[in-house]
């Protein structure tokens, strides 16, 4: 079985860059969902409870390490025999980074959703995070593990995790039909091409429902934001209700933010799969798609970090940052962005 090392980006010299941009973006989405998910951590710690909305970003974040990490490891897990650069995995290793690969981007995805359903349920529907810890959260969580671990399950167990392109991942292995066919005509040599047909038809399918789904979200809660607005310029609201707005147009921003950065990671990478682009749209695909964990990170933290820059006028935003997430920062936000958890002071009032 013969490899082409460059059949997929043309030279050596694009198979660098590619890998290069790789490792970078996927090392700062683990970096930035290792920080969400040591927020949250530390409020744990310090005793303080915590809201789906943070729950379901500690969920996102682990699926997020473990696509994002396995983007990282790229070729080292791709077998060696494959010829590409830095290869020097074996079968096993390349089984497991499919697996992985296919497991935590599912995941991320469903979790993604599942940021905007809460954030649909408690503006438009008026419930509180009690209510959807009650009623929702527990089997939300099992039906994203289940079908995240589903996905992934079946083309391991079928041996459909072949490598391709510098990377182990969904899909039968090909080479040339034994004697008898064409000799221009490839046959799958491992893994099954139905199995390879019905994931990936299901894993698009996943994509496009998520990149739905958080659009009608987000356009959903701006109107319902929108209308209140309209209502509080005729009438004049008591206090509590101005406050209340106040916080929905918080989360209306944070919830626009993470659908942005879905649109600019996977809804590009996207793109690069349906328009008839070079080498099949990986100069896309490879650095974007690892890059959600980071762009959340950015989101997860802004509130608090525009916050600072209040408390401190003059502070860059970008320093703001490093204040609010370096480890001696004294507190985790809640959804609303508020800055909680801080010993010796109150805490902010969650919202419901």
């Amino acid at each position: 079985m013969s490899f082409e090392a460059f059949s997929c980006l043309g030279s050596a010299r694009n198979e660098l860059i590619v890998e290069l941009f790789q490792k970078v973006s996927s090392f700062l989405s683990t970096l930035g969902s290792f920080l969400i998910v040591f927020d949250i951590a530390r409020k744990v710690w310090h005793g303080k409870a915590t809201d789906p909305y943070q729950r379901i970003m500690v969920g996102l974040s682990v699926y997020d390490i473990i696509f994002s990490l396995v983007f990282f490891l790229g070729s080292w897990l791709t077998p060696k025999e494959t010829g590409w650069l830095w290869a020097v995995g074996n079968t096993a290793s390349c089984s497991a980074q499919g697996f992985f690969f296919t497991f935590g981007g599912a995941g991320e995805l469903l979790c993604q959703m599942a940021i905007s359903f809460n954030i649909v349920m408690l503006i438009v529907f008026e419930w509180n995070q009690n209510q959807f810890a009650k009623k929702v959260e527990r089997p939300m969580h099992i039906i994203i593990f289940t079908l995240a671990l589903s996905i992934a399950v079946v083309p391991l167990s079928t041996q459909t995790i072949n490598p391709w392109c510098g990377y182990c991942f969904y899909g039968a292995l090909y080479d040339k039909c034994s004697s008898g066919k064409d000799k221009e005509e490839l046959c799958a040599v491992r893994g099954n091409e139905t199995v390879e047909f019905v994931i990936d038809i299901i894993y698009r399918v996943l994509l496009f429902s998520v990149l739905i789904f958080c659009t009608i979200a987000m356009v959903w809660v701006y109107l319902h934001v929108r209308r209140q607005e309209l209502r509080m310029g005729q009438y004049n609201f008591r206090q509590h209700n101005r406050e209340t707005h106040r916080e929905s147009k918080q989360i209306r921003k944070i919830l626009s933010l993470y659908t942005l950065s879905l649109y600019l990671t996977y809804g590009i990478a996207l793109l690069g799969v349906l328009l008839p682009l070079p080498y099949n749209g990986q100069f896309l695909i490879r650095p974007l798609t690892p890059f959600l964990g980071f762009l959340n990170m950015l989101v997860y933290f802004l509130p608090n970090c525009l916050k600072y820059q209040k408390d401190h006028p003059g502070t860059w935003l970008v320093t703001a940052y490093f204040q609010v997430v370096r480890p001696c920062a004294p507190c985790s936000l809640s959804l609303s962005g508020v800055c909680v958890g801080r010993e010796e002071e109150e805490d902010a009032p969650e919202m419901n």
